[in-house]
């Protein structure tokens, strides 16, 4: 179980309270309180405990695949390349169009059962895939519906600044203008979105455009993140920081100057090893700098049909271990109490009195599986807010 001092904040042989949905105490079994002593007892069997999982970004909910194009690109098409093509993000966004809200459902729950399956309870989840705001609005709807369905908290994010679709093409600004912004406003108004993310590329939107988005998610009172510095160095990473974003997300090409930024604003950096492993990546993110200025670290599958065709967060927790020099440690953090962060929940993501009885039981030995295995699964149980 996890505590404070020793690695991993590992307590062996520990007690854990919970009244309602709520921790009440937590540490050695032989410390627990004489006015606890008596209260009904469930041995979990010398498991392991840990918070239970969140993963921070996904695109979770779309219509169709993308296995044609994972072939063009083994086939040596750059990512780029395919979406000037028209390929990539837009090729989803038709089939996404096409799909009625219990057509995006349907398709989603699989990938959220598998997530669930792993130990999650809190899952964030993006619109992005409709470009338009009947379909933008879908999307937000259908994650809604996820949440209802099973047990599990599902937090939106707006990705209206996802990609120009086709009709706008060379008309970022109207596209902003007459169709994300208003499908924002409408989203806030019906309450499915809890905040407001953009695509920050030469291939997407320019720093000047995330900007006046951001404007508007700041009049609405919506926290802000962002797909910064993947493909290139456009200092989204800085921008996002600026605005006191949640998190800014990739950062394969993030330079000392975005890490700044970001420790000074708090900001997460949420590593996404599954985009970086299936566009075959050369170039990634600046661990060591990142630990250097103290910005903490998330980890997430970046879910989503084209460039991270991923629902397991035990596999990114791997990836980013194997790929990009993250210690198990770091990647049990980023999958729990820096990923709650990069939610903005402050009641999640550890073991400690106050917070949510949100809990992943484990058959494993030590902290370190977790990370340490490829393609298996040794979660015993999941408590979600106390329940069984």
């Amino acid at each position: 179980m996890c505590g404070e001092d020793q690695p991993y904040g590992l307590v062996p042989d520990a007690a854990l309270v919970i009244d309602g949905d709520r921790i009440v105490w937590i540490g050695p079994r032989d410390d627990l309180p004489a006015d606890r002593a008596g209260l009904p007892d469930r041995s979990l069997g010398g498991r392991l405990v840990t918070p239970a999982l969140i993963d921070c970004h996904t695109h979770l909910v779309h219509g169709g695949n993308r296995a044609a194009e994972f072939e063009m690109r083994l086939n040596g098409a750059s990512y780029e390349e395919v979406a000037r093509a028209g390929g990539g993000i837009l090729s989803t966004v038709t089939a996404t169009r096409a799909a009625s809200l219990d057509d995006l459902v349907a398709s989603a729950l699989p990938r959220l059962d598998a997530a669930l399956a792993e130990g999650v309870a809190t899952v964030e989840v993006k619109s992005g895939y409709g470009l338009d705001l009947e379909t933008e609005l879908r999307m937000l709807r259908a994650a809604r519906r996820l949440g209802e369905m099973r047990d599990v908290t599902v937090r939106t994010s707006f990705l209206g600044a996802h990609a120009i679709p086709p009709d706008y093409k060379g008309r970022a600004d109207a596209y902003l203008d007459e169709v994300c912004v208003p499908a924002l406003y409408a989203a806030h108004a019906e309450g499915v979105v809890d905040a407001v993310d953009g695509f920050c590329e030469g291939i997407a939107f320019s720093p000047a455009q995330i900007e006046r988005l951001f404007a508007v998610a700041s009049v609405l009172g919506l926290p802000v993140k962002l797909h910064a510095e993947q493909l290139s160095n456009l200092g989204g990473a800085a921008l996002a920081a600026r605005h006191g974003a949640l998190s800014a997300d990739h950062l394969e090409y993030l330079d000392e100057t975005g890490v700044a930024a970001m420790a000074a604003a708090g900001t997460v950096a949420v590593i996404l090893p599954g985009a970086y492993y299936t566009l075959r990546e050369t170039q990634a993110p600046p661990v060591a700098l990142l630990r250097q200025h103290g910005v903490p670290m998330a980890v997430a599958t970046d879910m989503n049909p084209g460039s991270s065709p991923m629902s397991s967060l035990l596999l990114a927790m791997n990836m980013a271990s194997t790929l990009f020099r993250l210690t198990p440690e770091e990647a049990l953090a980023g999958v729990t109490r820096n990923a709650a962060r990069a939610l903005g929940l402050a009641d999640r993501g550890q073991l400690a009195p106050g917070l949510r009885a949100d809990l992943a039981v484990w058959d494993c030995d030590h902290p370190a599986e977790l990370a340490y295995r490829i393609g298996f699964n040794p979660l015993h149980q999941r408590i979600v807010g106390g329940a069984l």
